[in-house]
């Protein structure tokens, strides 16, 4: 009967595996089109508009602690209009640009950046 139960489980994990890879997949491209000019495919800002803007890199284990998943959420809604270092930090809004899914799923792939 344990066994049962256990060849359950795993199966359906499996069932589960494919639509989670989607998820991490769609993320990925909502990523790159809407984040990744400033903040760098791999999260370090090391492109041209983040060194201009003096944006962090999201990638530390300083900022992943810094920094809570409604903080993130609530960033990328609402936008960024700051200023540090004598650098303008501006970041546009997506509460219009991106459905709340796609912007659920950003914030466990900002997480995983840091792996």
């Amino acid at each position: 009967m344990k066994r049962i139960a256990m060849g359950l489980v795993a199966f359906a994990l499996l069932l589960l595996a494919p639509s989670a890879r989607a998820q991490d997949k769609k993320a990925e491209r909502t990523w790159k089109a809407k984040c990744a000019s400033c903040h760098g495919e791999d999260g370090k800002a090391q492109t041209d508009q983040g060194k201009k803007m003096a944006v962090r890199d999201m990638t530390t284990p300083a900022w992943q602690k810094e920094f809570s998943d409604d903080q993130i959420r609530k960033a990328i809604l609402d936008g960024i209009k700051t200023e540090r270092d004598g650098k303008k930090k501006e970041m546009d809004p997506y509460k219009d640009k991106l459905k709340p899914e796609q912007i659920d799923a950003l914030i466990p792939y900002i997480r995983s950046l840091a792996k």
